[in-house]
């Protein structure tokens, strides 16, 4: 039976929590790896059995890389291990060595008391539910700790093959004479980014790239980009770029220290492709999360929004299986398709932006300008039970009422707090004043129907 959300080890994005608790213990971790390599070599049904691990800044990765390695020799893995580095960087290197499987231990954008475990398959893309769900069962029937084993094998060569997979993405790009702030937030791109940048040409001014153990994502980085905004101005840059921990979200300050979301890139970035006929099939995949700001951005030159649920997952299977090109979150995380093996690399995605900014010769606040966000109001309304939404009549006439006023240019989204006895009522539209009403009037009708 499959399980929900809810009841599996693995979440939207690997085994995640607090380091030390649950599952994320030394000897759990120890057991994981156990299981992983012995469903993972079941599955590719390959003799051969490698394993490439690596790890953000966290002080906890390089113990938690220990214990997998154990794990994975336990189910005759020999493991390899890259040290600090990113998320899409592991990935990629996976598939571009020919390892057999790879771990990431990372907690993403999380605190650094956090910490997470990510499985990847040969080909960089994360295991389908199936394999995860096999990993849980064998970890269940056989949760004992391996309390011994060979240590993973550092490899730096391995950093190396990554930059040279980035420097062979921006073969033609030019940095000289650009002045940029990197936020690394003290994570996994701490090394590989400001190197990048520099190799290119760039004068590279790299903040939050000094991980201590303690300050991955401490007040920096994509999620905390106050820091960034105020470097550029203090360096009169030309622009900032923000990782988060593991390197997969790419978030931007313009020179005038202005944000530029995952949306505004999406819009910067297809509206550039499409312009310059480098864009086959004119649509992007894009979550429910982001804004109409975007689809109206699009609009205006003809391409079209995929909407997806959110997760980078749902993004990379629209691609393929629609055959195409660009998508992601409005966080950040940007997914290139087969160009970049559908794997979302924020340092990819910060190259591929300088490639436009670079080739139209603008700064990035024009090109940026397309993109405006329209307005949005969100209520939490207090409820004394949780019926589902959709079965209610008045309810959803209400919604239907205000989404038929709205037109392509809003969007009403009503869900439960997963947590709280509330149900929140999100209007999005060009006009504040009339979404502030329509929202109100939605939670008028959802307090009266099922109200605390």
């Amino acid at each position: 039976m499959k399980r929900s959300q809810e009841q599996r080890l693995f979440g939207t994005d690997g085994i995640r929590g607090r380091f030390g608790e649950g599952w994320l213990t030394l000897d759990a971790a120890s057991a994981i790896g156990r299981a992983i390599g012995i469903v993972v070599a079941k599955a590719n049904g390959r003799s051969g059995k490698r394993a490439l691990l690596g790890h953000d800044g966290r002080r906890s990765g390089p113990g938690l890389e220990a214990a997998l390695t154990r794990g994975l020799a336990g189910a005759g893995y020999v493991a390899t291990s890259a040290g600090l580095i990113t998320t899409p960087g592991l990935a990629l290197l996976g598939r571009l060595k020919g390892f057999d499987l790879a771990v990431m231990i990372s907690a993403s954008h999380n605190p650094a008391e956090d910490n997470g475990i990510k499985v990847f398959g040969p080909t960089a893309q994360k295991l389908p539910d199936e394999l995860e769900d096999a990993i849980e069962d064998e970890l269940r029937a056989h949760p004992e700790p391996i309390p011994a084993g060979p240590p993973p094998q550092l490899d730096p060569a391995l950093e190396s093959a990554y930059l040279a997979h980035l420097m062979g993405a921006a073969a033609d790009l030019k940095l000289d004479g650009l002045c940029i702030v990197i936020d690394c937030a003290n994570g996994g791109g701490s090394r590989v980014a400001p190197r990048i940048l520099g190799r290119l040409g760039a004068h590279v001014i790299a903040v939050a790239s000094a991980p201590d153990g303690d300050n991955i994502n401490q007040a920096c980085g994509s999620t905390h980009p106050a820091g960034l905004q105020e470097a550029v101005r203090l360096h009169s840059a030309d622009l900032g770029i923000a990782l988060d921990g593991d390197g997969d979200r790419c978030i931007l300050v313009d020179e005038l220290a202005s944000l530029v979301n995952g949306d505004a890139i999406l819009t910067l970035l297809a509206r550039d492709r499409v312009q310059r006929g480098r864009l086959a099939d004119p649509r992007i995949v894009a979550t429910v999360m982001s804004n109409r700001g975007l689809h109206r951005a699009l609009r205006e030159v003809g391409v079209q929004v995929v909407t997806v649920g959110v997760g980078d997952r749902r993004v990379v299977d629209a691609l393929r299986r629609e055959g195409l090109e660009l998508g992601g979150e409005q966080s950040g995380h940007v997914v290139f398709g087969a160009e970049n093996d559908y794997v979302g690399d924020g340092i990819y995605t910060a190259l591929r932006v300088l490639q436009v900014v670079t080739e139209r010769k603008a700064k990035l606040s024009e090109l940026a300008r397309a993109y405006r966000a329209f307005p949005q109001v969100l209520i939490n309304v207090p409820v004394a039970r949780k019926p589902n939404l959709a079965e209610m009549p008045l309810v959803q006439d209400e919604m239907r009422r205000i989404e038929t006023g709205l037109g392509e240019d809003g969007r009403v989204l009503l869900r439960y707090s997963g947590t709280e006895p509330l149900a929140r009522v999100m209007v999005e539209g060009p006009d504040e004043e009339s979404i502030r009403r329509s929202a109100q009037e939605l939670a008028t009708c959802i307090a009266r129907e099922i109200g605390a």
